[in-house]
Order: structure tokens, then C-alpha cells, then sequence
């Protein structure tokens, strides 16, 4: 019997690596397509030696072939950091639009089962709390970080079109706040920003008064959450996060107490629309998939400071 063959758009990226690691590891064949603006193919090269994995360069907003059967369609191309987006603007409004488009069409001639990388931002600042799937959300469509939100707003509209329209197979995950190895020590996220200037023994920055809350979620429960939901026959949205919600500040302090560092907190004005809460309601990941974080954030943080400090000594010594 030939093994399930899966195809992961931004494969070479943080959470993309990680999928890839855990298809292998379900006996799948894994084709990881990438166009590294963002991604990084160290992430992926200890895996080039797996018969079964194959690495393809390419933009998934122009016209892509993958010859022979497909079973399934993870499609997480994107920029996903407020650096990575406000400098890539465009590129990230075509992957949300041309590339979905492109990979559901390439889902539909296949009658591959797919599923859509979607997250927590489509609610944009929200005024339900926590969030529920139902929850339409509260985004500026006009502001800097509309750009991705409303990426990944007309994705799911997409998805959902697709489905409707040409019976194709679909899932639509809704990620909240992930972190652990893997992430670039610059991608703006809070996790490698506290955890690079924490093991510089810079201080951190905070925005705002760190009131601001966020709810972190490490990336192994993330993975199988969106592995369990690929399995199921779930059609709408499910939100994966973990549900701890903590302060910005509460989280910087952790950081500072994991690393050990004697850091100082600095704290800067808020970026423009940069939501004040965040917290996912897994109500529906729980009853549908049987599925909740396990890792403690103690020993999530441990497990990343594991892969950041040699990099991070690494480049302080010009390596």
C-alpha cells in the first residue's frame, strides 16, 4: 500500500518545519514547497536525507505542478511577523489571495483534502472575550496590519467558497500565538525579541505599558492540534491556541526568569492597531478533536532557550 502523500506550502518556515517533522513521522510523504522569503531551508535540510521528503523552491502565487497524487494540502505559505508583513505588504496580500487560490484549484484537481493555515488576527482587536469561532471579529481593513488580516479573512472566504461551490475537501485552523524552535531571532514576535535581548542581557522592550494580553501556545501542541483537525471531518474554523491568557509584561517576565537574565524592562508606545487581548476559546478543539495544550509554559520556554542560545552566542561572536 503507497504511503499518503501530503503537500506543506511554507514548509521551510517556523511552524511549517514542524509539520513537515510530524507527517514524516505518521508515515507520509511529504512535499515541502517554499519560496524562502521567509523561510529557511536549514530548518528543513536535516530532513533532505528522509527518502520520503522532497523540497521544492518555488512561489505558490504563480503557477504550480506537483505530478502524481496528492492526498492532502497544508497550505501555511505566508508572512506571519508585524516585521515580515509591514515590509512585505504586497507579497503577503498575493499569498493570502493568488497563492490560496492557486493551491485550492491545485487541491480541487487533485481531490486532495485541504486545510488553510488561517489565525487568531482575523478577529483583529476584538470585543468578545475570549474569542469563539463564531465571533466576526473587530479589523481595520485600512491600517498596517490590514494587510494580513484581510489576507487571511478573503483566504478562509475562499476555502469556504471552494468547498461550497466545487465540493472540495477543507479544513480552516485559526492559530493563536505560538512559539518554541525554530522561530528567526528577528521576526518581531514577543518570544525571540524578549529571549534575544534577555540573552544579550539587553532590556526588554514592551509596547505600550504591557497591559496588552496574548495567550502562547508551544508549537508541539499546536502541530498535533492541526494534525487532529486534518483528520477529522471538521469544515469550519476551529480555533488552536492555548488558553492561559497572560500580560505582554507577565510574559517578559517569564522570559527574563527562564534565561536567568538580570534584564531591565523598557517599555516603548504601542504599535497602530495592535490588538489589547487575546485568548483562544477552544471549546470547539476540545469536543470536536479531543484536543488541548499540554506543555507548560515553563517547560516550553526551557525547550526554545535550548535552540536560542547557541544561536544567539553564535552571532555575538560573528559566526
Amino acid at each position: 500500500m503507497s504511503r499518503e502523500r501530503v503537500l506543506i506550502t511554507g514548509g521551510a518556515g517556523f511552524l511549517g518545519s514542524h509539520l513537515c517533522e510530524r507527517f514524516l513521522q505518521e508515515g507520509y510523504e511529504v512535499i515541502c514547497m517554499d519560496n524562502l522569503i521567509t523561510g529557511d531551508v536549514k530548518n528543513v535540510e536535516h530532513l533532505f536525507s528522509e527518502p520520503a521528503f522532497h523540497f521544492e523552491h518555488r512561489d505558490v502565487t504563480e503557477y504550480i505542478h506537483v505530478p502524481g497524487k496528492l492526498d492532502a494540502i497544508l497550505h501555511f505559505a505566508s508572512p506571519a511577523s508585524p516585521i515580515d508583513y509591514l515590509e512585505l505588504p504586497i507579497q503577503t496580500l498575493k499569498v493570502g489571495s493568488l497563492g490560496t487560490h492557486k493551491v485550492l484549484g491545485l487541491a480541487r484537481a487533485k481531490g486532495a483534502r485541504f486545510l488553510l493555515a488561517s489565525t487568531s488576527e482575523v478577529y483583529g482587536d476584538p470585543l468578545v472575550h475570549p474569542q469563539p469561532e463564531s465571533y466576526w471579529g473587530n479589523v481595520n481593513p485600512i491600517g498596517p496590519r490590514g494587510v494580513y488580516d484581510e489576507a487571511k479573512r478573503f483566504a478562509e472566504a475562499m476555502t469556504m467558497a471552494y468547498h461550497r461551490f466545487h465540493g472540495v475537501d477543507t479544513r480552516i485552523v485559526r492559530i493563536f500565538n505560538t512559539y518554541g524552535p525554530r522561530m528567526r531571532l528577528r521576526d518581531g514576535r514577543a518570544l525571540p525579541a524578549f529571549m534575544t535581548q534577555a540573552l544579550r542581557g539587553e532590556a526588554l522592550t514592551v509596547f505600550g505599558d504591557g497591559s496588552q494580553t496574548r495567550s502562547f501556545c508551544y508549537v508541539d501542541d499546536l502541530v498535533d492540534g492541526i494534525y487532529r483537525l486534518l483528520r477529522s471531518q471538521e469544515r469550519e474554523p476551529v480555533n488552536i491556541g492555548n488558553p492561559r491568557e497572560m500580560t505582554i509584561l507577565q510574559f517578559a517576565q517569564a522570559v527574563i526568569a527562564a534565561t536567568g537574565a538580570d534584564s531591565k524592562i523598557e517599555f516603548k508606545s504601542l504599535p497602530v492597531d495592535d490588538p489589547k487581548i487575546r485568548q483562544p476559546d477552544i471549546t470547539r478543539a476540545r469536543k470536536l478533536l479531543s484536543w488541548e495544550p499540554k506543555v507548560p509554559l515553563e517547560e516550553g520556554l526551557a525547550r526554545t532557550l535550548a535552540y536560542f542560545r547557541p544561536r544567539v552566542e553564535a552571532r555575538a561572536r560573528g559566526v
